[in-house]
């Protein structure tokens, strides 16, 4: 794809969410057709993003389609990630503007921040590597909300150009012993208006939420890229992607690792 093609994909993104206009399909000629392409309009929106805002970062990844159920719901057989932002996200006990979205999601999912850049010469990493450069876990909520106008039709490499439909982050406190927590088998509840809605599991993310950063770390190496120091990754979704509208209380339970509370005003 032409260089001024990814440009104007990525700027189709970025006007359709600074002002909420939905739309169908990027252009052919500007519509990816791999990974490759898809994560070069990821990478030139996100850029669109930090000159938009000058005192936003990029905070670290999320990690989609780790979950089955949620792969049905958006027909995608495999993860894929996108970008944390400071700008778009926030501590639990929060209130998001529902003004500010289309039509979002809610996902909990299990966060950890990582304690030293991971040498890329040094891949594939496994398991037991990425656990032991686990700084701490975090429990949390991702909003997605994708520009898209059906965006369960449009497949992955759209998903991945439009930062892998990431809307929002919203994260509990840190804790750093996490040598008792059984990463294969923790229960999460997630409940609307005080009604628990769906109970899931870290099970549900690739069978453990570090296999998704382990994932991560060496699909970054193959493209030549490194997951930097003090990086959040939000590993995945443990339930499926539940609606929500204005007026919600949102609840996500992590049992020992605390709540993530917002409400969508």
């Amino acid at each position: 794809m032409k260089i001024s093609n990814i440009n104007r994909a990525a700027d189709i993104l970025l006007e359709s969410r600074i002002k909420l206009n939905r739309i169908e399909n990027l252009p052919r000629n500007c519509t990816p057709v791999n990974k490759k392409e898809a994560y070069k309009i990821q990478n030139k929106l996100v850029n669109k993003y930090l000159l938009l805002d000058k005192k936003n970062k990029i905070i670290g990844k999320k990690v989609g389609c780790t979950n089955k159920a949620a792969q049905i719901q958006i027909n995608v057989h495999e993860p894929f990630y996108g970008n944390l932002f400071s700008t778009y996200s926030s501590e639990s006990n929060c209130i998001i503007q529902s003004k500010n979205f289309f039509g979002p999601f809610i996902e909990p999912e299990f966060s950890f921040k990582i304690s030293k850049t991971l040498d890329i010469s040094d891949a594939p990493y496994s398991i037991n590597q990425i656990y032991n450069v686990i700084e701490s876990v975090l429990p949390s909520i991702e909003l997605v909300d994708s520009r898209f106008n059906d965006w369960k039709k449009v497949g992955i490499y759209n998903l991945i150009a439009d930062n892998a439909v990431n809307a929002f982050w919203i994260y509990g406190k840190e804790i750093n012993k996490i040598n008792d927590i059984n990463f294969s088998n923790h229960e999460v509840t997630l409940s609307i208006n005080d009604k628990i809605i769906e109970k899931g599991n870290s099970s549900n993310v690739l069978d453990n939420p570090i296999n998704s950063i382990t994932w991560l770390v060496n699909t970054l190496a193959k493209q030549g890229r490194a997951l930097t120091k003090n990086s959040y990754i939000s590993t995945g979704t443990c339930t499926s992607a539940i609606s929500i509208k204005k007026g919600d209380k949102i609840c996500a339970d992590f049992g020992t690792l605390g709540k993530v509370n917002f409400l969508f005003l």
